[in-house]
């Protein structure tokens, strides 16, 4: 006896995160624990309903897989009300973020994002996140360089959560140069 086919709600376009790549240079540069986390951030996109992969997205899907970051982070209880922040916008916080293209001062406003399913602050975090690994001289990157990038662009909506979450983006990232012994 075969077992009925699940039922799946419908799609439209519009609300559906494309499963394509960031770049192809950007996704060389990622370890396989870093995919995995891009590949998480592109599914909580898709249950929210957003069009694209943005930083809070990135910052979500990196705190819940990755133990090193977690404790980049100044204990448990910051870590905690971060995930919060976070678990909030998903079920309604973001709701002013829905809809709109996330930027930031590193990047230009742009009405359609140069990636399509990424915001363009997240891919210019991408960016960064490789770049930082080969400033390091590591062939890909990891989850401390995704977490730089994220709390190095004053401007983004990781940012913006770490802050609502009484989390200091600029002593986080002094503190991940710790760990990463002075990068």
């Amino acid at each position: 006896m075969q077992s009925p086919t699940p039922w799946l709600p419908e799609q439209s376009d519009s609300t559906v995160v494309p499963a394509v790549s960031i770049r192809a240079d950007i996704d060389a540069g990622l370890s396989a624990e870093l995919a995995a986390v891009v590949s998480g951030a592109r599914r909580r996109a898709h249950r929210d309903g957003d069009r694209q992969i943005d930083t809070a997205h990135l910052l979500h899907s990196l705190l819940e897989s990755d133990p090193e970051v977690r404790a980049a982070f100044d204990g448990g209880p910051q870590v905690a009300r971060v995930l919060g922040y976070l678990v909030q916008r998903s079920i309604g916080y973001g709701l002013r973020w829905q809809g709109t293209v996330e930027s930031s001062g590193s990047v230009p406003v742009v009405s359609t994002p140069t990636v399509p399913g990424w915001s363009p602050s997240a891919v210019t975090v991408m960016e960064g996140t490789v770049e930082r690994a080969r400033r390091r001289g590591e062939p890909t990157a990891g989850g401390l360089d995704l977490l730089d990038a994220l709390a190095s662009d004053r401007a983004c909506r990781a940012v913006d959560v770490l802050e609502r979450a009484g989390v200091d983006a600029r002593t986080l990232t002094g503190r991940i140069a710790d760990a990463s012994h002075g990068v």
